[in-house]
């Protein structure tokens, strides 16, 4: 997939330097005519009045008749994005009327009193930066679609319609179903190369039709060499359409499994969340976090709730509650959210801070803190609040851990490695990146 999407870039690379021309292109100007020097055409007479105006005549007729309409992938694509952005658009449309109606009774936070503007994504097909709000989330469909009209579909067209079935098909049951499907297909063409049963698909079959329902599907057919034809059915008088696949050779066979495999291997095409990775100066308001909607699962009417259940916060506090009943309550609070901010303190008191997800386990977390050192290689330690250390091989959520809505950690090194540089006459390593100290920020 990756390999894919690099030849991608660098095609689009290629062409924008400027638009082509197709060499079967017509031209305002008339085809000049050739003389021959031969005697015969010398000799030929010019057509009569007549006959100009009846060729004219039929020209002008062919050139009228509509052409038929061929079934492309772009086709699908298009069709498809279009249905995904109306329904999009309609159910936008609901929630805006009802968000509207109890807008007046949530209170607005300043954007400027925020720990962090949003949540943002990053479409991996075009790298363009999303925001979590419905309306910006259209635009990765929108990317997508960008995406696969700005290539040629031929480039790599099994690709191009694995990613189709398993981005354009919201229900991963019938993604299963059409795999499993076209899985089969492969696998009784393979064993029985010769028998012509197994090459021909009936589009009227009960058996096709899952894979009709499901996007992408016949142009990987398509792509694996099943053509369109129009054959004759016994007992009816007017011809069907199939799916007809020439007779393969051990190398096609062999390919075809390949393809098999990397459909079955197939991923949905998913916006990566935008880290947001950003340093601040040493503070004493590191432990404030001012967060937006975007990180609660709760709608407007739940989130007025909740500020009236924290107003009742000290007496159920106070009163006599088992372990098992404060356990479900908290495990309530962390359903709330799906992000989670994470500030980390470094010795030298400057904070990292960024944006993962509620459900991130540890070693994401341990990536990203390396990621933005210098001497990200060196072994290092994150404690939790409460003293709580975190083991970087553990995979436990970060919900699981009590790091949900927000969390201050706090950085060390290894002390043994650090007392054995530290013996060599080594100096303590830089920490931050110079990136991220180029935008480091004051936190307000």
């Amino acid at each position: 997939m990756k390999k894919f999407f690099d030849d991608i870039k660098k095609d689009m690379k290629f062409k924008s330097a400027g638009p082509g021309k197709k060499l079967t292109e017509e031209t305002s100007a008339k085809p000049e005519v050739v003389q021959s020097s031969s005697n015969a055409k010398q000799n030929r007479h010019a057509p009569s009045e007549g006959a100009q105006r009846a060729g004219a005549a039929a020209l002008a007729r062919i050139e009228h008749q509509q052409k038929p309409r061929v079934h492309t992938s772009q086709d699908a694509i298009r069709n498809q994005v279009k249905r995904e952005l109306e329904a999009e658009a309609a159910a936008l449309a609901e929630k805006e009327k009802a968000a509207a109606a109890e807008g007046s009774k949530v209170p607005v936070r300043d954007p400027a009193c925020l720990s962090v503007s949003g949540v943002y994504f990053t479409c991996p097909l075009t790298g363009a930066t999303l925001t979590k709000s419905e309306r910006e989330f259209l635009l990765l469909i929108k990317h997508i679609l960008c995406f696969f009209y700005r290539q040629r579909f031929e480039e790599d067209a099994i690709e191009a319609s694995v990613m189709m079935i398993y981005t354009f098909n919201k229900d991963r049951e019938k993604v299963k179903a059409a795999v499993d499907i076209i899985s089969k297909y492969v696998e009784n063409i393979c064993k029985n190369p010769t028998e012509e049963k197994y090459r021909k698909i009936k589009l009227s079959n009960k058996v096709f039709q899952v894979l009709r329902s499901a996007e992408g599907s016949r142009e990987f057919l398509q792509a694996l060499g099943f053509i369109s034809v129009m054959l004759p059915v016994e007992g009816q008088e007017e011809e069907e359409e199939f799916l007809v696949l020439p007779e393969q050779s051990p190398d096609a066979l062999e390919l075809m499994k390949e393809r098999r495999d990397r459909l079955q291997r197939g991923e949905p095409v998913r916006a990566q969340l935008d880290r947001q990775p950003q340093a601040f100066r040493p503070s004493p308001n590191a432990q404030r976090f001012e967060l937006p909607q975007e990180f609660y699962n709760l709608s407007a009417e739940e989130l007025k709730r909740e500020q009236q259940q924290r107003s009742d916060l000290v007496e159920k506090n106070a009163m006599l509650r088992t372990k098992a009943m404060r356990e479900r309550e908290e495990q309530r609070e962390r359903r709330k959210y799906n992000y989670t901010l994470l500030r980390v303190r470094l010795p030298d008191g400057n904070l990292l801070q960024g944006t993962f997800y509620a459900w991130d386990r540890l070693p994401v977390v341990f990536g990203f803190v390396r990621e933005s050192l210098v001497d990200g290689w060196q072994p290092f330690e994150l404690v939790a609040p409460g003293g709580q250390k975190l083991q970087e091989d553990e995979e436990v959520a970060l919900a699981e851990c009590n790091l949900v809505p927000a969390a201050l950690l706090t950085f060390a090194w290894d002390a043994a490695v650090q007392a054995d540089i530290a013996a060599a006459g080594g100096k303590s390593p830089a920490l931050l990146k110079p990136e991220l100290l180029e935008t480091i920020r004051t936190l307000s």
